[in-house]
């Protein structure tokens, strides 16, 4: 049993949270005349550990990811969604969306298609809100800082919230919320072309670069505000506005991740930060759920596809489904890290 928590420990350390790679640019800085635990020469290892790390992780997550999601082009996954009914179509789609590395806007486009195809609307939401929130991106990424405990039970609640928002959209009957050119497209049926291993080896290789384009200015963003906030910030204003003082640190966290909008890629850095001066953990897993589900732009997006009151009861799903993971996450604080 020791033997097993040491390879683990090692596992999480060294690999998933790179360690060595902090000791390195530790020793890089310290040969610059800096001092590591300064504020310039922290903030300089903080930047170049966690832009490192996070390229590395995601360029290898996006490949694996992207090799398994050649498997369902959308086509198929539209004949595979089509086979269930009820409340097991909606835990299936939410689980489709979790193999697809999608920012909310990249998620949207798919919705639309979903939907145009006929598939019932609380599948296509369950879709829609686990493919942002929940990717085995993000369980890797947060096993690699917070831990595997919380990392397995942010993915099992964010399923629980997409299912459960896909399931009530489904029996409220809003089939009429969504936009009339939405419901009157039909999806064509394109012929699946037989992939081999090496055109699926192409094709993940792709999406690593191009996704790693697109999501690269966010993390870099990330960290850098992340860097700001773990060397700058005085932890006592972060502890006095985010810490076990204030009973809606978690609502605050809600709305004000709501303006921003990135991936889970971008969000992780200043999560990180802020837990390391003192927030609360459901705090800063709250502000990362409502950046990648809520975010403006892609609620502006989602608005050209839905009316206002799906659109409202979509957000008012999301954001009572994140407040309330916050505060479970917060009572549980203790016992997971």
């Amino acid at each position: 049993m020791q033997a097993l928590r040491t390879g683990w420990d090692f596992f999480q350390n060294e690999i998933l949270g790179m360690k060595w790679l902090g000791r390195l640019i530790g020793r890089a800085v310290e040969a610059c005349g800096l001092d590591p635990a300064g504020r310039v020469g922290g903030s300089i290892c903080f930047f170049f550990y966690d832009v490192i790390k996070i390229m590395l992780l995601l360029g290898v997550l996006i490949f694996v990811i992207s090799y398994i999601q050649s498997y369902f082009p959308p086509e198929r996954t539209k004949k595979i969604l089509g086979r269930f009914h009820g409340l097991g179509a909606d835990c299936v789609a939410a689980l489709l969306g979790t193999v697809t590395p999608f920012c909310s806007c990249s998620s949207i486009p798919l919705f639309m298609g979903f939907t145009s195809a006929g598939l019932p609307l609380g599948v296509t939401f369950s879709f829609l809100i686990s493919s942002p929130m929940v990717d085995l991106g993000s369980l890797v990424l947060l096993m690699s800082i917070f831990g595997w405990k919380v990392a397995a039970i942010y993915v099992v609640l964010g399923l629980v919230i997409a299912v459960a928002g896909g399931t009530l959209i489904e029996k409220l009957h809003l089939e009429d919320q969504v936009e009339e050119f939405i419901r009157r497209g039909r999806a064509i049926e394109a012929p699946q072309e037989e992939l081999h291993c090496r055109d699926r080896m192409q094709y993940a290789w792709r999406q690593v670069v191009s996704t790693a384009k697109k999501v690269a200015p966010y993390v870099l963003v990330g960290v850098g505000i992340g860097a700001v906030i773990h060397n700058w910030i005085p932890e006592a204003w972060i502890v006095q506005l985010l810490g076990t003082g204030n009973p809606f640190a978690v609502i605050l966290a809600t709305i004000a991740g709501i303006p921003m909008y990135a991936d889970i890629f971008g969000t992780i850095p200043i999560a990180e930060a802020l837990l390391a001066k003192g927030a609360q953990l459901g705090v800063v897993l709250s502000f990362m759920m409502a950046v990648t589900t809520l975010s403006l732009p892609s609620m502006i997006l989602l608005r050209k596809a839905v009316k206002p009151k799906l659109l409202g009861i979509f957000i008012g799903i999301c954001a009572i489904g994140i407040v309330l993971v916050g505060y479970v996450f917060n009572a549980m604080q203790a016992l997971l890290i």
